[in-house]
């Protein structure tokens, strides 16, 4: 198993056009729902720079912090406490989670669980399930088999569903696990899956049209 590897943030410039501290589109929905089933213990694994934690914090939820990197979660705290936000911090491996057995109900992990290689992903997806409770739900991101990064590019293999990422940012020397539908089905086989989107999302650089596709899975504990 590759050694675990997380966001540099300390390349991560925080301003107006910062988009790591605006939520993302699908937390509103998740928020909504999780408010709607009186969900409250909220996981916001590899919270990054609080932006999905600081929205549920301001909803009500009791937050949970957790990233591997300390920049991160002192980024993360610092925002919490201009907002006079109380949340709970962890710096750690997704591979172990420091929390109990059945102890979160709600759980987001957006562009996260991908950062390690196929027998990390299979770990994590086994601490995913040992701390949810009973119809405890996560919704996750994972890189499509489809995207560029996995077909069209000389990053190193590492294994049949990993690529080492290697060109320069915070994301340089990051493992990138990719998924298809069918593996995805096979992984969540434990669980009941709500949901499996395919998405393509496209941004332009230098007169230039990129995409790149995710999956969007919504998981419940059964």
């Amino acid at each position: 198993m590759i050694e675990s590897k997380g966001w540099n943030w300390n390349l991560v410039k925080e301003d107006k056009k910062c988009i790591w501290k605006n939520p993302s589109i699908e937390s509103y929905y998740l928020l909504n729902r999780w408010k709607s089933q009186e969900k409250t213990e909220f996981l916001d694994l590899g919270c990054g720079l609080g932006r999905h934690s600081i929205l549920f914090a301001k909803n009500d939820f009791n937050v949970y912090c957790f990233d591997i990197s300390k920049e991160a979660i002192e980024r993360t705290r610092k925002w919490a406490e201009d907002e006079k936000l109380e949340l709970n911090y962890d710096i750690g491996d997704m591979l172990n989670l420091p929390y109990r057995d059945e102890s979160m109900e709600a759980i987001l992990c957006k562009n996260v669980i991908s950062h390690t290689d196929t027998e990390g992903m299979k770990k994590i997806i086994k601490e995913i399930k040992r701390v949810l409770k009973r119809n405890g739900e996560c919704y996750l991101t994972l890189g499509s088999k489809s995207t560029w990064g996995f077909n069209e590019t000389n990053w190193p293999m590492i294994d049949e569903n990993t690529r080492l990422k290697m060109e320069k940012g915070p994301e340089h020397k990051t493992p990138h696990f990719y998924a298809d539908y069918n593996l995805i089905k096979e992984l969540f086989a434990e669980f009941s899956i709500e949901l499996i989107n395919h998405i393509e999302d496209f941004y332009e650089e230098k007169e230039k049209v990129y995409s790149s596709y995710h999956y969007h899975v919504l998981i419940r504990k059964i």
